[in-house]
C-alpha cells in the first residue's frame, strides 16, 4: 500500500477527531437516528485537510493549535455537510465516500439531507459558543462567505450547470475557485482569526492577503490533483468512485488541458504557494510543506 504523504499530520488529525466526537455526544433533544447519521459521515476516515489548514494558519499567525480546534471542527462539519449533499441522487449520485457507503445509501435520502443540514448549523453554533464575540464574528463571516452562494454552494451550482457543456479553462477555474477554493481560503482566514484571542482589531490585513493568495494557489492545485485522481486513481485508494466526472460530462482539468499540462500546472501552483509564505519564515513552513504534499496525493 502506498505511504500516506499526510501521515506526519496525524497529531493534528487525531486532535481534530477527538474534539469532533465531543460535539456529537448524545444530548437531550437530539433524535438518536439523526445523531447516528451525522456521526457516521463526520467520523468517516478522511485526511481532515481543511481543519488542518485552520490549525496551521493559526500557528502561522502566532496562535496556538488548541485554540484553533473548535474552528477547525466547524470547518470539517461544513465540509462533511457538503459531501453528504453532493452525493445525493439529485446532485452527483454517488454511492461511495471515504471508502464507505454514502450517507443516503446508509440512512436514506431524507435523513441524509437532514444530517447535512444539522452539521451545517452546528458549525456556526460551535463558533458562536467557543470564541469571544469579535473572534466568533470574524470566523462566522469567513465561513459563511466561503461556504455560501458566492462560494462553495455557488460553485456547486455552476458545476452542475456545466455538465455536458462545452466550457473552457476560464469557466473551469471560476467553478473551482468557488466550489473548492473558497472554503480553503476561508479555512486560512478563520485560522488567523482564532490566533487573535481577545485582542482588538482582527488579524493583520497583510497576513490575510498573503494567506488568501496562498489559498487560491493551494485550492487550484488541490482540484487539479483531484481531477487527475479521477482519471488515474482507483476506488480503493481514493475511497470514492473514479471515472465519474468524465461519465457525467463535467468540466475537468485533464479534459480541458490534458494530463501532462494539468500536472505541470499543479506543480507550478504548489511552487507559487510556497513562495507566498516565504516572508513568514519558519511560522509559514508547515503550510508550505502541506502545499508540496498536494502533488503526492493518492486519495
Amino acid at each position: 500500500m502506498p505511504q500516506d504523504p499526510f501521515q506526519h499530520l496525524n497529531q493534528y488529525r487525531a486532535a481534530v477527531e477527538e474534539r469532533l466526537r465531543t460535539y456529537l455526544r448524545p444530548a437531550d433533544g437530539v433524535p438518536a437516528g439523526l445523531r447516528e447519521a451525522m456521526l457516521y459521515s463526520l467520523m468517516a476516515p478522511g485526511k481532515r485537510l481543511r481543519p488542518i489548514l485552520v490549525v496551521l494558519a493559526a500557528e502561522a499567525a502566532g496562535g496556538a493549535a488548541v485554540a484553533a480546534l473548535p474552528a477547525a471542527c466547524a470547518v470539517e462539519m461544513v465540509h462533511t455537510y457538503s459531501l453528504i449533499h453532493d452525493d445525493l441522487p439529485a446532485m452527483d449520485d454517488d454511492d461511495l465516500r471515504r471508502g464507505l457507503p454514502t450517507c443516503h445509501k446508509k440512512f436514506g435520502e431524507a435523513l441524509a439531507i437532514l444530517a447535512g443540514d444539522a452539521l451545517l448549523t452546528l458549525a456556526f453554533q460551535v463558533l458562536a459558543e467557543e470564541y469571544p464575540p469579535a473572534t466568533a464574528s470574524g470566523c462566522i463571516l469567513a465561513l459563511a462567505r466561503g461556504a455560501g452562494m458566492t462560494g462553495m454552494v455557488g460553485g456547486q451550482v455552476l458545476d452542475l450547470a456545466w455538465e455536458r457543456g462545452s466550457g473552457g479553462l476560464e469557466d473551469l477555474e471560476n467553478i473551482h475557485a468557488r466550489k473548492t477554493g473558497a472554503l480553503f481560503r476561508a479555512c486560512l482566514r478563520i485560522g488567523a482569526w482564532t490566533a487573535q484571542g481577545e485582542r482588538p482589531g482582527g488579524p493583520d490585513p497583510d497576513l490575510l492577503d498573503r494567506l488568501d493568495a496562498f489559498g487560491r494557489c493551494f485550492g487550484q492545485a488541490f482540484q487539479i490533483t483531484d481531477d487527475l485522481l479521477d482519471v488515474e486513481g482507483d476506488a480503493v485508494q481514493t475511497g470514492k468512485r473514479v471515472g465519474k466526472d468524465a461519465a457525467r460530462g463535467k468540466l475537468t482539468y485533464p479534459g480541458v488541458l490534458g494530463r501532462a499540462e494539468s500536472r505541470r500546472r499543479a506543480d507550478e501552483l504548489c511552487r507559487q504557494a510556497c513562495e507566498l509564505l516565504e516572508p513568514l519564515g519558519p511560522a509559514g513552513q508547515p503550510l508550505a510543506e502541506l502545499a508540496c504534499l498536494i502533488r503526492q496525493r493518492n486519495h
